[in-house]
């Protein structure tokens, strides 16, 4: 595919393939701008509900613009190759550093990075949405620690009022590694359901691993709703006993536990190390 040009932007550099879509860097032709495209595979063009899921990643990222959040340039939905095209972020995932063990980068710029994610994720909470896929993949870290949070593929309303009352449980829907305990029952969520997700993301982020593991996808939905999460500092006694704390609060099974908003999160991120100084 490289080298054609869709709705005037001209396919450079294949980035990703994912389950359904893939992203590339583009340039638009007439004012030789690099941007990314993320366009579904030519088997689902034509499928209503990847479609679906592509323009309501689309639409909400438009409606929450933020310097944290990949932001939506265009939105195209044509039959044979619907896509959108987003801010050019040359980066990783938090994930792919994770993976590389990238010790010294989180250590230096971990704190960073993670009150960056939960402004944005503050703001996506404040703007009325959940973004429910929460997780070290989902956010992207340039080597200065700038960040950017992506996919809202499966973000949803946070219910008000009446929808509260008339709430329908709906397919559950997430990253098993990182799902709260409300989303896993198919409850209504709120923002505290993406601050459990955060908490697992900060845990693996300490400690090279999530929370939890399992053999199976059940069993490990099952730890998320009854197991108590071993502290990080068992995987990584360089984390600080306030930053296992703040992790363990995040985690709590109930929400009522947890922070009550990414806000108090970043009050208490502004006050705590991630990690113990180095001895010489």
């Amino acid at each position: 595919m490289a080298e054609e040009v869709l709705g005037g932007y001209k396919l450079l550099r294949h980035i990703v393939t994912g389950q359904t879509s893939q992203v590339w860097e583009v340039v638009e032709v007439n004012s030789m701008r690099h941007f990314a495209m993320k366009l579904l595979l030519p088997e689902r063009a034509r499928d209503p509900i990847h479609r679906n899921f592509l323009f309501h990643e689309a639409e909400v990222g438009r409606q929450i613009a933020h310097p944290n959040i990949i932001r939506i340039i265009k939105v195209d939905r044509s039959q044979a190759n619907p896509h959108f095209v987003m801010e050019f972020f040359p980066s990783g995932s938090l994930k792919l550093r994770i993976m590389r063990k990238e010790h010294d980068f989180l250590r230096e710029k971990g704190n960073d990075i993670l009150k960056q994610a939960a402004t944005a994720l503050a703001f996506m909470n404040a703007k009325g949405w959940v973004h429910r896929d929460v997780k070290p993949d989902n956010i992207l870290v340039a080597s200065s620690g700038d960040v950017r949070i992506i996919d809202f593929a499966i973000a949803q309303r946070i219910p008000t009022g009446l929808s509260k009352f008339f709430w329908r449980k709906k397919k559950t829907q997430g990253t098993h590694s990182y799902m709260s305990p409300e989303q896993i029952r198919s409850q209504p969520l709120d923002g505290r359901s993406d601050v459990y997700s955060f908490g697992a993301m900060c845990y693996e982020m300490v400690t090279g691993r999530p929370p939890f593991r399992a053999a199976s996808f059940h069993d490990l939905l099952t730890k998320h709703i009854t197991e108590k999460p071993t502290s990080p500092q068992h995987y990584n006694p360089e984390v600080t006993k306030e930053f296992a704390d703040l992790v363990l609060r995040m985690l709590a099974k109930k929400k009522e536990e947890r922070p009550r908003d990414f806000h108090d999160v970043l009050m208490q991120l502004r006050n705590v190390r991630l990690f113990s100084p180095k001895k010489d």
